[in-house]
């Protein structure tokens, strides 16, 4: 079962050009399930709907953006989930947030596999260089949202999205269970990059990206596909790797890389 993650940068840059990069990329790996960041909605489009549609999956999608924001003509920005195999529901939850005009959300849908029900999730949290007493309550609500929705399914629960913070923040150790108690009792979060090359140090934000040459922060690693302990095997994380790392036709198809994971299925 492949699993991809990726933040789509929005409507920033060449957006035209790049969603055809994307979908090229996201063909070329072939995931049964997505977690998606970053995704646009504008004029009656979907950026979710036009890449499922592009790779036959389904596809649902929360939005981020505020519902009092002003739009006018500036596209909303959500979360989107796709997969290979039918979406029994899905639901959302709003994240806490310091600011009223920042929209945060987290998306769960609940996936038919052949194997079973795939819990799956996909959040966005906060960007702020040292911003993490923003994220930490974020991280708390999602990880209730995970054990609410999460814990009665024949595999364990998948968390994708950016969650702006690196592997030994708090953030992640609370989601994880790692050096402190974790965020809900019982939910221990496997990082599935812990599975990967360890000579590869999975840089999400990466200055080898073309949109990030004159980027002021440092390579990270902020993009995660968090994975429950396996059930009898099921969801047992087998490998990861990054995605997206080089131009489709000359063309960067985001600001981000993608991680994808390989579970047992």
């Amino acid at each position: 079962m492949r699993i991809l993650t990726w933040n789509l940068w929005g409507r920033y840059g060449p957006w035209q050009r790049r969603l055809d990069a994307i979908a090229a990329t996201l063909a070329a790996v072939s995931p049964d399930v997505c977690g998606l960041q970053e995704v646009w909605a504008a004029g009656g489009q979907n950026l979710a709907a036009e890449l499922a549609d592009r790779l036959g999956m389904y596809w649902c999608w929360a939005r981020a953006t505020p519902e009092n924001a002003e739009q006018g003509d500036d596209p909303v920005i959500g979360n989107a989930v796709l997969s290979r195999w039918p979406i029994a529901r899905h639901t959302e939850v709003r994240l806490p947030i310091s600011d009223p005009g920042e929209g945060r959300v987290a998306l769960h849908a609940r996936i038919e596999t052949p194997g079973g029900v795939l819990p799956m999730f996909t959040t966005h949290l906060t960007y702020r260089p040292g911003g993490s007493q923003l994220r930490l309550p974020q991280v708390r609500r999602l990880a209730t949202f995970v054990a609410e929705e999460g814990m009665d399914c024949t595999y364990p629960p998948v968390v994708t999205g950016d969650l702006n913070a690196e592997p030994d923040s708090d953030e992640i150790r609370l989601l994880s269970g790692l050096r402190t108690a974790p965020a809900v009792p019982g939910l221990v979060l496997v990082d599935a990059w812990r599975y990967a090359d360890p000579a590869d140090p999975g840089f999400t934000w990466d200055r080898r990206n073309g949109y990030q040459a004159d980027t002021v922060l440092p390579d990270s690693r902020i993009d995660y596909i968090l994975v429950g302990l396996h059930r009898r095997g099921r969801g047992q994380v087998r490998s990861a790797r990054l995605a997206g790392t080089a131009p489709v036709d000359d063309l960067w198809p985001s600001d981000h890389f993608a991680v994808v994971t390989e579970l047992r299925p």
